[in-house]
């Protein structure tokens, strides 16, 4: 048997398989570089931004090896490589971080190719935004917004079938039948009319002669047979657990150091001076260099890295640095929501039909500043390149921004930045950073320790919950009134926040007339029939560093929607899940889940006994539509616990449903920490939190019992990361409330407060 000419390739290899060879030409192919040749890379043209099936072709920026496209020309996009030894080789655009994607994607890939799951394995596409872009963002290629299996879905799909269609056509002509006649299951391709059968491999060189085709037949969802199966292993788990797979920690270089920041205590504080004696007394410490967010302190190990960080005396100019606390910022903002904000949205006339009202209801609700505290903190490699470039090693997800920002602190040719796409253990929005800022550290630190040796950025814990970015603090206030018979008739929604968009690239397409879409999101349309309606806005500028967190906007509006609504319902006299349902006339999907949710979790049983209650809240975020229903238990005085909690979600197609119910799973635990503990603290400007023991995240034991149920849908698949995450706040907040009688209006959530 031949030496097969693609196997098992890393992430790196990945990379040079697919940037040293260009596809030129609409009907051509990507052929494997040298070491490679006897493989089938194939090009797969798909449509721009906004272009989906037959909505007719455009003609794309430009091409991957910087030519200009022809009228009609889609960019192409390499995503399925065949080896020689019959492996099925998937080029993943998306960072893996534990939500599934090097799952997901491959399931789409060898559905249409009709190969064997263990045949195919996925691996990290490199940065080229041409070919590997996110299709929902434009050519910016990147992971977030729970888009990954969204914007992917029919893109990897016609990635397989279009090579499962070029297998045919070689197996086609080397056994002079009829394409027709030919049959491909399990990874073989047959004719069982003259009995002849190959594998992939065998066909493979063959195939790489065959034209792509331009409009390659997907198969009826009737006839899948990976795409919502259940029993799909993960290809990610058996790497994690046995440790082969490869995170930034894990990246050892010859002659690498290590880096640790000293950064400043308040945001806005910069050096002034600093002694660095001691932490070059420290064993292991080879330089100390000033960077613009701190001081740095290079070893060959972390341990002496940390230890002369932690030596150094540093003068910090606090002259100009931010000094409120949070109960200031929450003062200030209460001051703010007494006016009128942005106008967002307008229906009706609110105030008029609040003056009309026969019963006014008004609440304020406040979410704290909250960090993303994934369990593999910042981290990253950059190393010197061929040509004078670099090479940026890490769990990446924001390829085409951090490359230009290396490049910029580098002064190099974005091309000159090579990047090499690791798992991430976990990110929930940290590693999409607008300042990719993290990468712009380690870059400074590259280039002022001389540019010539690698060098690893690890940031501590506390380096991660004190000098990172963060949820923003929100305040809402919101007044809604009913009419006599219990009607809603009017809603009024004030919301005050620091914008994460603004001052970052995203600027032009996400603040509309001074809104950061952001921070509205999940208030200025709500799925409740109400005449009158008025959502307004107030961005308030503070130096605090903050950006989207799990969910972004929803995080914070979920939370003082649903609990509003339930303190509409109780003031109406009607069911909390009733009165919404009477108000969902033109949302139907959000109303079947909620009906879902409340079957499956109770709500009509018999009530509860005294010191326990059920809560329920539904929210609809990437495109999918989730309800749930809490149940709580009292403890004494001021204590309580989440017993039970029953999530339905509606996410469209379910490509791997077990990794759905994960998703549903962790997301519900995410937002669950937030709602019972988590926060970030100001006081004098200072974060007080530093660590797991006083940035309290949900313990094992606090887990609830969870059951989720999946909506059947025909739909195109929406995003699931994320959505369940804005839903658990205000269903426990609800439960809370039926349990003890009173409204809880700030998170986290405490009895005694």
């Amino acid at each position: 048997m031949s030496t097969p000419k693609i196997v098992n390739l890393s992430p790196a290899a990945a990379t040079a398989a697919t940037t040293d060879t260009v596809d030129r030409g609409r009907r051509s192919f990507l052929k494997t570089s040298a070491g490679a040749a006897a493989g089938l890379t194939l090009g797969v043209w798909l449509p721009a931004r906004g272009q989906m099936a037959g909505a007719g072709r455009v003609a794309g920026p430009g091409m991957a090896g910087g030519e200009p496209a022809a009228a009609g020309d889609f960019a192409p996009n390499a995503f399925v490589r065949i080896g020689t030894d019959d492996s099925v080789t998937v080029v993943c655009k998306h960072l893996e971080m534990g939500q599934g994607t090097f799952t997901g994607l491959p399931t789409l890939v060898a559905e249409e190719l009709d190969a064997r799951w263990e045949q195919v394995q996925p691996v990290g596409a490199p940065v080229d935004n041409a070919r590997y872009n996110n299709l929902f963002w434009g050519q910016v290629q990147g992971t977030g917004g729970s888009t990954a299996i969204a914007n992917a879905y029919e893109q990897m799909r016609r990635a397989g079938a279009a090579a499962r269609g070029m297998l045919v056509g070689a197996a086609a002509e080397q056994w002079q039948v009829p394409a027709a006649e030919i049959t491909v299951v399990d990874g073989v391709v047959s004719h069982p009319k003259s009995g002849r059968s190959a594998g992939f491999g065998e066909l493979a060189e063959a195939a790489a002669a065959q034209p792509v085709p331009e409009a390659p037949t997907l198969k009826d969802p009737s006839a899948f047979k990976l795409i919502g199966k259940a029993f799909l292993p993960r290809k990610d788990s058996k790497a994690k657990c046995t440790g082969v797979a490869q995170f930034t920690q894990d990246v050892r270089l010859p002659g690498m150091l290590t880096a640790c920041v000293a950064h400043p205590p308040l945001f806005g504080a910069k050096v002034r001076g600093f002694d660095d004696s001691a932490a070059r007394a420290v064993p292991g410490v080879e330089q100390v260099v000033q960077i613009p967010s701190g001081v740095a302190v290079l070893a060959y190990d972390f341990w002496s890295a940390q230890q002369g960080r932690d030596a150094l005396t540093v003068d910090w100019d606090e002259s100009g640095a931010f000094t409120q606390g949070s109960a200031e910022i929450l003062a200030d903002y209460r001051k703010l929501a007494e006016r009128p904000g942005k106008p967002v949205t307008s229906i009706g006339d609110a105030e008029q039909a609040l003056a009309g009202a026969e019963t006014v209801i008004e609440a304020e609700y406040s979410v704290p500043f909250l960090a993303h505290a994934a369990m593999e903190t910042m981290d990253c490699v950059i190393t010197p390149d061929a040509g004078g470039g670099v090479r940026v090693i890490n769990g990446e997800q924001f390829q085409t921004i951090d490359q230009q920002a290396v490049a910029g602190v580098l002064g190099l040719e974005p091309s000159q930045v090579r990047i090499e796409m690791l798992y991430a253990g976990g990110s929930f929005g940290r590693r999409a950073n607008p300042q990719s800022d993290y990468l712009v550290e380690a870059a400074h630190i590259f280039k002022a320790a001389g540019g010539k040796t690698p060098v690893k950025l690890i940031w501590t814990r506390e380096d991660d919950t004190r000098a990172g970015f963060y949820r923003p603090l929100y305040l809402h206030r919101l007044k809604a009134g009913l009419d006599a018979s219990g009607k809603p008739v009017a809603w009024q929604h004030r919301i005050v926040g620091q914008s994460i968009i603004t001052g970052t690239a995203f600027e032009p397409a996400l603040v509309v007339d001074g809104v950061d879409q952001t921070s509205v999101e999940g208030a200025k349309e709500i799925p409740y029939a109400i005449p009158n309606q008025a959502v307004d806005l107030h961005s308030p500028q503070l130096p605090v560093t903050v950006q989207w967190w799990r969910a972004v906007g929803s995080t914070h509006t979920a939370f003082a929607v649903e609990c509003m609504l339930d303190e509409l319902a109780a003031a109406a006299g009607k069911d909390p899940v009733d009165f919404r349902v009477t108000l969902m006339g033109e949302h139907p999907r959000e109303r079947d889940v909620l009906k879902l949710a409340a079957q499956r979790g109770g709500w009509y049983d018999p009530p509860l006994p005294d010191g326990r209650g059920r809560g329920i809240a539904v929210h609809k975020s990437f495109g999918s539509y989730v309800a749930m229903v809490a149940e709580v238990t009292l403890d004494g005085d001021d204590g309580f616990s989440v017993d039970r909690v029953v999530i339905a979600v509606d996410c469209g197609t379910v490509v791997n449903p077990d990794v759905v119910v994960a998703q549903m799973e962790g997301g519900m635990g995410f937002g669950l920490s937030a709602a019972l503990m988590s926060e970030i603290t100001l006081v004098d400007g200072a974060v007080q939190q530093s660590n797991f023991d006083d940035y309290l995240v949900l313990r094992m034991d606090r887990m609830p019992a969870v059951e989720v149920h999946l909506v059947p849908s025909t739909e195109a698949p929406t995003g699931v990361g994320e959505p369940a995450t804005p839903v658990i706040a205000p269903a426990v907040a609800n439960a809370l409330a039926a349990a003890t009688g009173r409204r809880f209006h700030r998170l986290p959530l405490k009895r005694a407060a």
